[in-house]
């Protein structure tokens, strides 16, 4: 994911926090914000709760690539962060892909069916 994409800096992660619409599953928290740009910017939050570095990079790069297939099926101008839970470990990528797809419509920000 190019770094334009990501959200980085503690300020926009503290403004979804306070200000953005949350979305609650076993497996992650969703939080969801218009930014007013052209393009969506994304951010994981993996907390050492997780497990070790091996395990909390490992669930990293499965969210991003669920958001690599997603993307085009976006709208866009929004930031959203997904804050991942314990439950989420061990879990196969097509349960992770299912939940993040239905949280995504859930939180209406998906166009048409992605499935």
């Amino acid at each position: 994911m190019m770094s334009r994409y990501r959200l980085c800096r503690d300020e926009d992660f503290e403004r979804l926090r306070l200000e953005g619409c949350t979305y609650q599953h076993r497996f992650f928290t969703l939080s969801v914000l218009s930014n007013g740009l052209t393009y969506n910017r994304f951010g994981f939050i993996t907390s050492k709760r997780l497990g070790n570095a091996v395990t909390r990079n490992r669930v990293r790069r499965q969210l991003r690539e669920v958001i690599r297939h997603l993307q085009p099926h976006l709208r866009i101008g929004y930031d959203v962060v997904i804050v991942a839970r314990r439950n989420i470990v061990g879990q196969p990528f097509r349960v992770i892909y299912r939940t993040v797809d239905s949280m995504m419509s859930q939180a209406d920000i998906v166009e048409g069916d992605v499935l």
